[in-house]
């Protein structure tokens, strides 16, 4: 099981990027796949989750009518596509899995046991 991201870069305030999660090794459609972020010094915060059954969920009250996260089965990918921009989004962000089905209520980082390397996310003018 591999999960590759990337996407990231430097963008101004209000504006967006796409984040892909490329997975490896499993047939990602079948199950939850999800997002984190980290800035350092604080604790990993889950962002938003791909569903394989049962919806989406946006954790991150913060993020929820700017960020969709979706999926392209025929890449084996999972997108995190991230409007309105600000600087507080600046993060290292993750994507996970956890090789089940639904997406957990909360985004709980001990949960989750496969890590892509991490894409960073920068929001400045």
């Amino acid at each position: 099981v591999q999960l590759q991201a990337s996407g990231g870069g430097l963008v101004q305030p209000g504006g967006a990027l796409r984040l892909s999660c490329a997975a490896s090794g499993f047939t990602s459609e079948y199950y939850a796949i999800a997002w984190f972020r980290q800035v350092p010094g604080k604790e990993r915060e889950g962002v938003a989750c791909a569903s394989a059954s049962d919806g989406n969920r946006y954790w991150a009250d913060s993020v929820k009518g700017r960020f969709t996260i979706s999926r392209d089965n025929a890449k084996n990918t999972v997108y995190l596509e991230m409007n309105s921009l600000k600087p507080e989004d600046t993060a290292l962000y993750y994507c996970a899995t956890n090789l089940v089905v639904y997406c957990l209520t909360y985004g709980s980082v001990a949960a989750y046991e496969y890590w892509g390397q991490g894409t960073q996310v920068t929001v400045s003018s």
